[in-house]
């Protein structure tokens, strides 16, 4: 079973899993403030649960890809949208600070960007 680690928490989840379901279903969350509020509950269309992942991931959908392209995100960031990931492998999640969670300390700049598909 695959292994998401986040925040000192390390949790388990079934292969393929929602990753945004896999946090919350551990008393964890890829928002920050009030965006654990104001969100749009896992469609992909509001971009507050973007996180920096270490990992093997499932390709972009198109609704992460588009999301991703508007401010405050950039397209080239290396974020994803914890929403719209699907757990295949032990993952490692970073979520940045600010409304959105896209900035993510210079320590962990090193991040792998990985984007293949297991």
């Amino acid at each position: 079973m695959p292994v998401v680690y986040y925040k000192g928490q390390k949790m388990q989840c079934e292969p393929g899993a929602n990753l945004r379901k896999v946090l919350l279903a551990h008393d964890s969350t890829p928002y920050n403030g009030w965006s654990k509020f104001l969100n749009c509950h896992g469609l992909g269309s509001c971009g507050t649960c973007a996180v920096k992942i270490k990992g093997v991931l499932n390709r972009k959908s198109f609704m992460e890809k588009w999301r991703l392209r508007f401010p405050p995100h950039k397209e080239k960031s290396g974020l994803r949208l914890a929403c719209q990931v699907r757990v295949w492998s032990d993952l490692e999640v970073i979520k940045g600070d600010g409304f959105w969670g896209h900035r993510i300390p210079m320590k962990n700049q090193e991040i792998n960007q990985s984007q293949n598909q297991p």
